[in-house]
């Protein structure tokens, strides 16, 4: 049967061309649709993750406790070797030292008195090490207003609003005051060789840029870091990964007396972020659901209605002497080919869509312009992302909508007589 089906299909392209076209599209767009609403809802967590929580970071337990202050006297000590140990352990993330501290920029004027001053939120990031990919991460070929990037350890980026605030010019040197690692006084002077602009309102209203060199080399912190932060390589967020990971590191690190132990925090137990990343996966299945079934709904009407229009040829069949099983199983094992060949091709479509904007990414900056004053950490190009299911989701709706449908309308052979079907084919 399913050779003389199939024949029947491949030979009668009025039968078959059109249901195939529209299941082969269908499937097409819910295979992208998944793909980019999975990586789009991945993607709003990416700027949260690179400025303030990474997908994992690690720091000391007390300093964890109190990490509101910026405590790096509680900092993390020989970090090269636990960042060797983290790599070797976790090859599937990178990992990054980085040093937030706060303190007052002192802009001197040519006979160096004080021009102007003002408070300074300042991280100190590894951009210099080999492999470095935060200049990546923070995506500064984009943002960066004005000069360029760091390319020695006192050189450092101001952001745009800082620079008007207090006068800065490129070139200029700059004066950090603050307190080291021990809480000394401390001073260290920085050239500002760019501006930058993250586009997040009030969060880098008063922020500087630094390698972490030049971070430690201010605060007396050698082979020292706040935090440790971890990124998958892909920068895709999984947040069950991310839960493993942690528990796993606690786990090894578990000796409740020791309060300078490193502990571990996935991107969901910070700012309140798992609330966020909840409702980021409660509202991927409810839109994808609603789509997959207003898809389903679109083939099983296809199927029902390609099934109406052959009552004529069942009446036929039947007076040949086949009888009512046989006709409605090879109606059924039709629509499943016709499902399955619409599938492969959709899927085989929507794949390769999905990859190019996984690669390229949709920006949609000219549609966030007037949102540029929010407090919302949010980037404004959305990537899709291809994952294991992208492969057999089109099943749902291609075939089983489909066989569905099919099944509904195949129905009515077994409620109509025979002298009734010719009637029919006669009209």
């Amino acid at each position: 049967m399913f050779k003389f089906v199939l024949n029947g299909i491949l030979r009668d392209r009025s039968r078959s061309l059109f249901p195939i076209i529209i299941v082969s599209l269908i499937v097409a767009l819910v295979v992208f649709y998944k793909g980019f609403l999975v990586g789009a809802m991945g993607n709003m967590f990416k700027d949260s993750a690179v400025i303030t929580s990474g997908h994992v970071k690690v720091m000391t337990t007390a300093y964890k406790e109190e990490r509101q202050m910026l405590p790096n006297d509680l900092a993390l000590l020989e970090v090269d070797h636990l960042i060797a140990d983290l790599s070797q352990s976790h090859p599937d993330h990178f990992w990054s030292p980085r040093i937030s501290f706060a303190g007052l920029l002192d802009l001197p004027d040519e006979n160096g008195e004080t021009k102007s001053q003002g408070p300074v939120f300042t991280t100190g990031i590894d951009f210099l090490s080999e492999n470095s990919r935060q200049a990546e991460l923070w995506e500064l070929d984009t943002r960066i207003v004005s000069g360029r990037e760091i390319r020695h350890f006192n050189e450092s980026l101001v952001s745009a609003k800082l620079a008007e605030q207090l006068g800065l010019s490129l070139g200029d040197a700059v004066t950090f005051v603050g307190t080291t690692m021990d809480n000394a006084f401390t001073t260290f002077n920085f050239i500002v060789v760019g501006t930058f602009d993250l586009k997040m309102g009030p969060v880098d209203k008063q922020m500087m840029l630094a390698d972490i060199q030049g971070a430690r080399m201010a605060l007396n912190m050698e082979n020292a870091a706040a935090e440790i932060f971890g990124f998958k390589h892909d920068m895709f967020y999984d947040d069950k990964n991310s839960q493993v990971l942690r528990n796993q590191f606690n786990k090894m690190h578990s000796d409740t007396s020791d309060i300078f132990r490193p502990t571990m925090m996935a991107l969901r137990d910070q700012n309140q972020m798992g609330t966020m990343v909840d409702l980021a996966d409660v509202a991927t299945i409810i839109i994808l659901g609603i789509f997959i079934l207003i898809a389903m709904i679109v083939l099983w009407n296809m199927g029902i209605m390609s099934g109406l229009r052959r009552y004529g040829e069942m009446g036929i069949r039947l007076a040949m002497g086949e009888t009512k099983g046989q006709v409605y199983r090879s109606l059924i094992l039709e629509s499943v080919i016709i499902g399955t060949i619409g599938t492969f091709i959709g899927t085989a479509i929507g794949i390769p869509l999905t990859w190019y904007v996984q690669e390229y990414g949709i920006d949609y900056s000219s549609a966030f312009e007037n949102l540029s004053n929010n407090t919302m950490m949010m980037t404004t190009v959305f990537y899709a992302k291809i994952t294991p299911d992208l492969f057999f989701i089109g099943i749902v709706p291609g075939v089983v909508a489909t066989v569905l449908g099919t099944m509904l309308a195949g129905r009515a052979i077994y409620k109509r007589e025979m002298a009734q079907l010719f009637k029919e084919l006669e009209n």
